[in-house]
């Protein structure tokens, strides 16, 4: 059964527009910084450009169809660069001009063997980073076009993100789990993995101020990797009721906005003290009452006590049965936004202050496939399974 979220709130992203007029999903949008335009790909195998005209819609100035269906998009505002992946496995690339109303050939790379899942263009490296359905993450020069290595992962990838600094890629696939790749120039070596996901890994976003990996999933919750701290230290997000399509990170305000396909927009308050989530414990007996649970059959048969089914207390994760657990609570500093089973001594232990909220909770009224966030602006947009781009002011909520 789906957990109650809470409620949405007072304070809330206000609908600035809508871009409709598609055929197919939208699978990748971008906000131009400095701009009211909007490039978008789509599986209808367009490729637009929308520029805000003076009557408030937007209007393309660019329409490019393609011979196939449009998977993702990577845009570098300072070079107007755009790299396009494609159904086929190649990825297209192409120059604005700098009024936003042309769009020129500059490049294809034939990087896969199927759907390009992610594409990463990398400034500072001259690269283009991608990942494909075969399986393999890829990066190429972009100046001069070639292919400079691959790597062989173990599932499809469906997240990517790099850090310039120390040349790591982070690779999130549909096993659930993400990876860390030592990129170097024609060379790549695996330095360790992360296993926290029960389901595919569907988003990753990369703070590099703060040195911190936030993974989301179709299991519904979101990972934050304090990779930076170097303790190993794994923070849970439980806020979602769907799978988790999309994350940004707004570190001007510490705030973590995430989307899901129910529709839902979450933002996070970062700027808190939160703990880990404790291991779930083992045990053939409630560690509370001490009832066997019903596969120990030895303690059954002695204390001629029927077994019970085992819980776990999400606070202390210690094992227990449905009486010494009978409770629930919100723990949010533990990223449980919605309530939980708790055991009855933790459940005394939890104040109202423990009790807070540290995220808000808003409906985007459309099933979300892709999220991107412009810091400049404080807009997000949001492309929806029906077909249709949302841009919100998120300076109400993100502040």
């Amino acid at each position: 059964m789906a957990a109650e979220q809470p409620k949405p709130q007072t304070r809330k992203p206000v609908l600035l527009s809508k871009i409709e007029a598609f055929q197919d999903i939208v699978t990748t949008a971008v906000i131009i910084p400095k701009e009211d335009g909007v490039i978008s790909v789509s599986e209808d195998r367009t490729i637009r450009v929308w520029l805000k005209r003076d009557s408030g819609q937007y209007w393309p100035s660019v329409h490019q169809t393609m011979t196939n269906s449009c998977t993702c998009m990577s845009f570098n505002p300072e070079t107007r660069r755009l790299s396009v992946g494609m159904d086929t496995g190649s990825i297209s690339e192409f120059i604005l001009a700098e009024d936003y109303n042309k769009m020129t050939p500059a490049c294809t790379y034939h990087a896969h063997q199927g759907r390009v899942m992610v594409v990463l263009f990398v400034l500072e490296m001259e690269w283009v980073l991608s990942t494909g359905q075969d399986k393999n993450f890829t990066w190429h020069c972009s100046e001069s076009g070639q292919q400079l290595g691959t790597y062989r992962m173990a599932a499809c990838v469906s997240g990517l993100q790099f850090d310039v600094e120390t040349r790591h890629a982070f690779v999130g696939d549909q096993s659930g789990q993400v990876t860390i790749l030592k990129v170097e120039q024609d060379s790549c070596s695996m330095v360790t993995t992360f296993k926290g996901h029960t389901g595919n890994v569907t988003a990753l976003c990369w703070d590099p101020g703060q040195r911190v990996l936030f993974s989301g999933s179709s299991d519904n919750s979101i990972i934050m990797w304090d990779i930076g701290g170097r303790k190993g230290t794994a923070i849970e997000l439980q806020g979602h009721n769907d799978k988790v399509q999309g994350l940004c990170f707004a570190s001007h305000t510490r705030q973590l906005i995430s989307c899901s396909s129910d529709g839902s927009i979450v933002i996070w308050n970062m700027d808190v003290t939160r703990q880990e989530t404790p291991e779930w414990l083992d045990s053939d007996s409630c560690q509370k009452c001490e009832q066997p649970f019903f596969w120990n059959f030895k303690q059954m048969w002695d204390s001629k006590k029927i077994g019970l089914r085992q819980h776990h207390c999400r606070k202390c994760g210690q094992a227990v049965c449905g009486k010494c657990s009978s409770k629930r609570s919100t723990i949010p500093l533990m990223g449980f936004e919605f309530e939980v089973r708790v055991c009855d001594s933790c459940h005394e232990s939890i104040t109202e202050e423990d009790r807070a909220p540290t995220a808000s909770f808003h409906d985007s009224k459309h099933s979300i496939v892709h999220i991107h966030y412009e810091a400049t602006t404080g807009n997000l947009l949001t492309s929806g399974t029906d077909k249709v781009i949302k841009l919100w002011d998120m300076t109400p909520v993100v502040s």
